[in-house]
């Protein structure tokens, strides 16, 4: 038992790690492209090994114990360092210049980085770059992996290192056809929308979490038409006049403002941009460059007028 425990322990911190970002094993199990019997016996491995207990089972959820949540940064770190094998590995034989790594939360792509990206080429024109776009459930793994010069996201991420630096708040907005009736209004509120399909993120994001607490703390609710889990999918469902979602100034594809109004909202509902810098002591001039960009583009599309 003991050698075949081994052998599957990264698969099984695998499993475990996706049942934390998933929320079930079934999702975590589809991401892996296993058996739910067989993920669910992967996660029995690893309870076994360390002789812990993981999830309680409520029916068929999982609910993870306190000894998960603490686990939970340290398997990210261990994972992370295996993905980034094959990147240093390739790092140690190129002598060519080095790429600015950059990675990133897809929902701020197209709004934020790729912007700050064009800034950063108008001084260093010559200096290759890298992006890499993951969905905010993934990028905790990757920001424990420090083979990277500049991470960006949506806030909170589940892990403790590197801390973030708040780069500023945008405010969700009511994302809505400019050829819907309530386009025009200048704040929209739970009643106005009532009759109106809600095209949601699902409960993985940031976005619809931030919008079911505070629904919930104003006994407001909201029935949900449709969902999907990016956000440049849902803004396209309302260009097309499918209903509305919650989008803020850097989430919306520029490309889709033409068509597509962003709408005050009521209740108030904010989420936190940040980014993260592994060593900010060896800060290059690259990555002070960058930043600024970022503040620059930011103060540009997210600050209130």
């Amino acid at each position: 038992m003991n050698r075949e425990i081994r052998t599957l322990n990264l698969r099984s911190l695998k499993v475990f790690a996706l049942v934390m970002e998933e929320g079930t094993l079934a999702r975590a199990s589809s991401a892996m492209n296993l058996s739910q019997s067989a993920a669910s016996r992967l996660l029995h491995l690893l309870e076994v090994e360390f002789d812990v207990v993981l999830f309680r089972r409520d029916n068929r959820r999982l609910i993870p114990t306190s000894e998960a949540e603490h686990f939970y940064p340290e398997a990210l770190r261990i994972l992370s360092q295996i993905d980034g094998l094959p990147q240093f590995i390739q790092q140690t034989k190129s002598t060519a210049m080095e790429p600015f790594r950059i990675i990133a939360q897809t929902r701020i792509v197209n709004g934020l980085v790729i912007p700050a990206i064009a800034h950063l080429r108008d001084t260093f024109a010559d200096q290759p770059i890298r992006l890499e776009i993951y969905p905010r459930r993934d990028l905790g793994r990757r920001m424990m992996n420090d083979r990277y010069d500049v991470g960006i996201t949506a806030l909170p991420l589940p892990i403790d290192t590197p801390k973030p630096i708040r780069l500023g708040t945008a405010s969700l907005k009511v994302a809505i056809s400019k050829d819907h009736p309530l386009s025009h209004f200048s704040v929209l509120r739970p009643e106005d929308v009532a009759d109106v399909p809600y095209v949601a993120l699902d409960d993985t994001t940031v976005i619809r979490q931030v919008a079911d607490r505070k629904l919930a703390a104003t006994g407001a609710s909201l029935n949900v038409a449709h969902e999907v889990s990016l956000g440049s999918a849902a803004y396209r469902l309302v260009q097309r006049g499918l209903g509305f979602t919650f989008a803020d100034q850097i989430a919306l594809d520029p490309e889709l403002e033409a068509e597509v109004r962003l709408v005050d909202w009521e209740p108030r509902m904010e989420i936190d941009i940040g980014y993260f810098i592994p060593n900010p002591s060896s800060k290059s001039g690259l990555s002070q460059a960058f930043v600024e960009a970022l503040h620059s583009i930011y103060t540009q599309r997210c600050s209130d007028k």
